[in-house]
């Protein structure tokens, strides 16, 4: 008897999420900010806890996650209307890399790293930081990308005149990342801190520790990135 109040309870609280989650809305189902997520993770602990013990009376269960639909669908109405309260609730978009250049700080404040960053330009299909204008991290945690015209990429690599130099074929490689050089991608490509310190200096920056992100591609466009 208790294995068919079992499945049955299983079978209702299924049907009963389902239908909730249709009616906060299929934005859900696309994006879950903050306040989605906790509103579903509530759901998904008092669905459990219904399962868990058979003798509790279901309506210990649908009356809270009753409760937190309503929520739920009150707050994105009022969120509609309202802008501030949007951005209360969901967030506001951060650019992370602006005309180029990586924004340190607002990294530092979502606690983004840099191998997040590279990560999510990944999966944007972008290899190289140099060859982004603008992303910015979306309040769902995706990261939109822009990047820059084929244009500007080419007169990027005739301006540095490191062309035809690196022999090194694959994904681009950090040389700089957080202030640190990374000695085992330099070997990669057959050269030294003291080559690299003098590609820096040209560039402007005197000592490693002042720049935040550096990278070569195969082709030997080299992105530089300074702390500020």
């Amino acid at each position: 008897m208790d294995i068919l109040t079992i499945f049955f309870r299983t079978v209702l609280i299924y049907f009963v999420v389902f239908l909730m989650l249709r009616l906060m809305g299929k934005r859900e189902i696309g994006k879950l900010s903050l306040f989605d997520l906790v509103i579903s993770i509530m759901i998904a602990e008092i669905a459990v806890f219904v399962l868990e013990d058979s003798a509790k009376p279901l309506m210990d269960g649908l009356v809270p996650m009753a409760t937190l639909v309503l929520i739920q669908i009150f707050i994105a109405y009022v969120t509609l209307k309202n802008r501030s309260l949007r951005v209360l609730f969901d967030g506001k978009p951060s650019v992370i890399i602006k005309k180029g250049l990586i924004d340190r700080e607002e990294m530092k404040k979502h606690r983004y790293n840099l191998d997040d960053l590279m990560q999510q330009l990944r999966q944007n299909k972008i290899m190289n930081v140099a060859d982004v204008e603008f992303a910015v991290l979306e309040p769902s945690g995706k990261l939109s990308v822009v990047e820059k015209s084929q244009k500007e990429k080419e007169t990027a690599i005739d301006d540095q005149g490191l062309k035809g130099m690196i022999r090194y074929e694959g994904l681009p490689l950090p040389l700089i990342m957080d202030g640190k050089v990374q000695d085992d991608n330099l070997e990669k490509i057959g050269k030294t801190r003291f080559w690299l310190k003098n590609q820096l200096q040209v560039k402007g920056a005197r000592d490693f520790k002042e720049v935040f992100y550096c990278s070569i591609d195969h082709r030997g466009r080299m992105f530089l990135d300074r702390k500020r």
